[in-house]
């Protein structure tokens, strides 16, 4: 594997550590600005408007630039934002900052995706893709305990100091690893590059996604009270508990993408498979400590294995578009977050029980096999005789279609 792959992990481990850091930071920023914990917390969703909002729109208005450029470009606004972070001199200037630092996400992932997948041979994509998403599930373990540990002793600020210098090390490792060649096809203008996203493939592909990972954060979302209330853990031992979930997710991530390139489908009809099975026996899990322990690395696993798989899918479902095809998915991403906590939410609050949430994400990844099922059905349907004369595949199916199911 290519050390390009290695600069764009290093931004990937950078931008995971700014997404999930703020939530163990959140009593800490709520006391120093003397606000409350729910008005603090909308400095995650202003992160998470950024990326849905930033994702497309950027891989759309850039797609006539040169990739490595673009990454570049991407990880400097990432600086920006998160230094702008640490000198906020209020509430409004922090959450305005936050949402700057999120426009840049699903763009850097989108592009970096196609810049992965081009940097390794035909048979190796999906774990190129795999190897770049690895600097984010690292980031559960090791960077964001530890930013979280710098907040709360040397202040919330520091951190996203901390978090602009790995962006820095980022855009050093970036402009020096990665091919100066590397450019965008030619394209139609942003016109054709949304043009490209009306496939249905393209949808359903997106649809699984924003299904199969918001089962992960409808039960994910409220671990911690899973773990506290019903296994019994202190609340000391939650971040170490987390750690594992990351070291799950590492795992499955590095599996998925190893399983991908031998079978794309196969990898996330049992990856969603795995997930719900997983979250179906969650509550039995959380009975006892070492159980509980288990599942939470189970879960990250199983999530994991579908990443890559997905992120693939999409780009080979709208080819025309890759780059931008590839962000909108990382706005399916957080589409997913938010809607998983909010149907979790719901479990929770109709009185189901603590372990309620993991339940309705077994739920949301059954959903996800559905809609997986049925994109499978699209794409057999249209490779079947038609009108009484054979659609051959190499002919008639669309050029979105991957390589694989073109011949």
């Amino acid at each position: 594997m290519p050390l390009a792959l290695l600069a764009l992990a290093v931004g990937a481990f950078g931008i995971g550590t700014t997404e999930f850091v703020m939530m163990g930071l959140l009593p800490n920023v709520a006391d120093d600005l003397h606000i409350s914990i729910p008005t603090a917390g909308h400095l995650v969703s202003a992160y998470a408007l950024g990326v849905v909002i930033g994702a497309p729109l950027l891989a759309a208005v850039t797609s006539r630039l040169a990739r490595r450029t673009v990454l570049i470009g991407l990880m400097a606004l990432f600086v920006v934002g998160n230094a702008l972070s640490a000198l906020a001199p209020g509430y409004d200037a922090l959450l305005a900052a936050r949402f700057l630092s999120g426009l840049p996400h699903g763009a850097f992932f989108g592009v970096g995706a196609v810049v992965a997948t081009g940097l390794v041979a035909p048979e190796r994509k999906a774990r190129s893709v795999s190897l770049m998403f690895m600097g984010l599930t690292v980031a559960n373990i090791a960077g964001v305990p530890v930013a979280t540990l710098m907040g709360q002793h040397l202040g919330w600020r520091a951190t996203f100091l901390g978090v602009s210098a790995i962006g820095l090390a980022a855009i050093v490792s970036l402009s020096l690893l990665i091919p100066r060649d590397h450019t965008h096809e030619a394209a139609g203008g942003l016109r054709g590059e949304l043009a490209a996203l009306r496939s249905l493939p393209v949808w359903l592909a997106l649809g699984t996604t924003v299904a199969g990972f918001g089962a992960l954060f409808a039960a994910y979302s409220y671990i911690t009270p899973m773990l506290t209330d019903a296994a019994g853990y202190a609340d000391a031992s939650v971040t170490l508990l987390l750690a594992l979930f990351g070291v799950g997710a590492t795992i499955g991530n590095l599996v998925g993408g190893r399983l991908a390139d031998h079978s794309l489908r196969g990898t996330l009809f049992g990856g969603l498979l795995a997930l719900a099975a997983v979250l179906g026996v969650f509550p039995l899990l959380m009975h006892a400590e070492w159980s509980a322990a288990l599942a939470v690395a189970l879960l990250g696993t199983a999530a994991f294995v579908t990443g890559s798989p997905l992120q693939l899918m999409v780009m080979e479902k709208a080819s025309a578009a890759p780059s931008l095809a590839s962000s909108a998915n990382q706005a399916a991403f957080n589409l997913a977050n938010a809607g998983g906590a909010w149907i979790g939410g719901l479990a929770l609050a109709a009185g189901l029980g603590v372990t309620s949430p993991a339940l309705a994400g077994a739920g949301l990844a059954v959903l996800g096999l559905v809609v997986a099922g049925v994109a499978y059905a699209v794409d057999r349907r249209r490779s079947l005789p038609v009108a009484g004369r054979e659609r051959l595949v190499a002919t008639h199916v669309p050029e979105e279609y991957p390589q694989s199911v073109r011949g």
